[in-house]
């Protein structure tokens, strides 16, 4: 830390002994939120033996509220950076080394701890003597508080690793702030985070911290909350994704990760490094692809194609199936294609539209593309198939869903759909909820390669306890041959929004929709206060 960058208030607080934990928050005007942020991480107790607010050069009322946090509390002291570093990694850098604690944690403003998240960690790192132990981050939706577990799949257990390359898996999860560090082995492996305004700076530091070679050890317990507003005005990094510059921004870092994993002779985390950008980071960026400008688009794309080119074919085959055909569409056609397929191809889960070609009797992305072999397609199972079940929706009131589902290369006449339900999923729930389950016969559709059912929705299945209600409407195809095939349903015809009677709330704005990729989802607004809003809402559009 430069003098002439920080300055550390000395004496502010007192040193830490070497059972504590020291937390870094990093700040840049945000007076509104900083207080919520360093009072959760004094409200984990005994524990916390000091908190180092770094004020990255705030030009808000944040200075004044690092003070008041001051006099409220001496584990409290403040690095106040002089000038504005344009990032995160250099203020974090700025509080490890203004931290006196032999551990420390990462958080920022406009975040929290839960309670308990601190002791869980440091009680794990002693019973696995760990350099580094990672906990469950949980994504909260605002406003309206709906939770997503980030990578679950990583933390459902408590276990300790010798060295992170026990489980390559680690390595998809990139965040810095779901995490407990031994002070003295990242100061003694000179492991920072990136300098200046380079952003996905967590990538490259866990890389580092990773390639470092730790004891390592994961717990199930939520130890972070991440606050997601997608409707802020100057929105996150990882929300930023409409501007190529954080493509671009994504593609350095990952470089950089690839590049540590060599350097440190890690083959195994280098390539489950590559197969992750092809499963998540790709297809995340691809599912609104089709919805940016030319002038995105374009570079976008060759960026892509170039990142690829430079990665391990094994890796790149490694990676599942429908992540693996979307990459050979980039890397086979030198401009923006098919954007709209490959964005419903890279949704969760994916789904293959036609056109279904063949080449020498195996399945090919299209006619125009036959070097795209959709390797694998015939070996997955039913229950995996990237299968197509659209919904138009018919009815004088609109509510009937006429359901079709789609055969894909013969695979599913293989296994015979004889049944489907249809699950009505609340997008806003705490927990995510199925209503409305219906149930139907699938009649198959001569020479169509289809299957066709229906069932209707009423208002009392989407209305919700509070005004307003999304769901998301999934289906499980029923066969011959095992677990059924769970999967978003696709947006036909018909979409638009209808007035119901209600039972709950007289009156109901009920709107069948399409998402982003694609998927059929239903907005309920019940009530004066729902009706209401959506009214205004359209009011506001036309005035706009």
């Amino acid at each position: 830390m430069s003098p002439r960058s920080a300055r550390v208030d000395d004496g502010v607080g007192p040193g830490s002994d070497a059972g504590s934990v020291g937390v870094v928050v990093i700040v840049y005007n945000d007076a509104d939120r900083l207080a919520d942020a360093v009072r959760s991480a004094l409200a984990q107790g005994a524990i916390v033996g000091e908190v180092v607010v770094v004020d990255d050069a705030s030009t808000d009322d944040t200075p004044a509220v690092c003070a008041r946090l001051a006099a409220e509390d001496p584990r409290v002291r403040v690095v106040r950076r002089a000038d504005n570093s344009g990032g995160c990694g250099t203020p974090r850098n700025d509080g490890m080394a203004a931290a006196r604690a032999a551990r420390i944690v990462f958080l920022d403003s406009d975040d929290v701890f839960p309670p308990g998240a601190v002791d869980a960690l440091a009680a794990a790192a002693d019973r696995h003597d760990a350099h580094v132990v990672a906990g469950l981050c949980v994504r909260r939706e605002l406003p309206r508080t709906r939770d997503v577990p980030w990578q679950p799949h990583l933390f459902t257990a408590e276990v300790g690793y010798t060295n992170v390359a026990e489980r390559p898996e680690t390595v998809w999860d990139t965040l810095s702030v779901n995490k407990l560090y031994d002070r003295a082995f990242l100061l003694g492996h000179d492991i920072r985070f990136p300098d200046g305004a380079g952003h996905y700076e967590d990538f490259v530091f866990t890389a580092r911290v990773y390639a470092a070679g730790p004891r390592f050890a994961v717990i199930p317990d939520h130890v972070y909350t991440w606050h997601v507003r997608r409707e802020a005005g100057d929105p996150s990094i990882s929300l930023r994704r409409d501007r190529i510059g954080n493509w671009l921004d994504r593609l350095d870092a990952h470089r950089q990760v690839v590049d540590i994993l060599t350097e440190a002779d890690e083959p195994a985390l280098r390539a489950a490094a590559q197969t992750k950008f092809v499963e998540h980071d790709l297809r995340l960026y691809l599912r609104d692809l089709h919805k940016r400008p030319a002038e995105y688009r374009d570079p976008w794309w060759h960026a892509a194609r170039g990142h690829l080119a430079g990665l391990d074919a094994d890796a790149v085959r490694a990676a599942f199936p429908a992540a693996r055909w979307a990459a050979a569409v980039l890397a086979a056609r030198p401009e923006p294609t098919d954007l709209a397929r490959l964005a419903e191809l890279a949704a969760e889960p994916p789904r293959l539209i036609g056109p279904y070609a063949t080449r020498e009797g195996v399945a090919v992305w299209d006619d125009a593309a036959p070097e795209v072999w959709l390797t694998g397609l015939a070996d997955l199972a039913p229950a995996e198939l990237p299968v197509v079940v659209e919904a138009d929706v018919l009815g004088p009131r609109g509510n009937v869903l006429d359901l079709t589902v789609h055969d894909l290369h013969g695979r599913l006449a293989e296994v015979e759909p004889s049944r489907i339900d249809v699950e009505l999923r609340d997008r806003h729930g705490d927990e995510v909820r199925v209503l409305g389950v219906r149930e139907g016969r699938l009649r198959a559709v001569p020479g169509a390669g289809a299957w066709t059912g229906r069932v209707t929705v009423e208002a009392l299945h989407v209305a919700g306890l509070e005004p307003f209600a999304v769901w998301d409407v999934w289906v499980r195809v029923h066969h011959a041959a095992g677990a059924p095939i769970v999967t978003k349903v696709r947006a036909g015809r018909g979409l638009g929004r209808r007035m119901r009677p209600d039972l709950r709330n007289g009156l109901a704005f009920v709107q069948f929709h399409a998402t982003a990729s694609r998927s059929l989802a239903i907005r309920y607004a019940g009530g004066g206060a729902g009706i209401r809003e959506v009214l205004g809402a359209r009011l506001r559009r036309r005035r706009g």
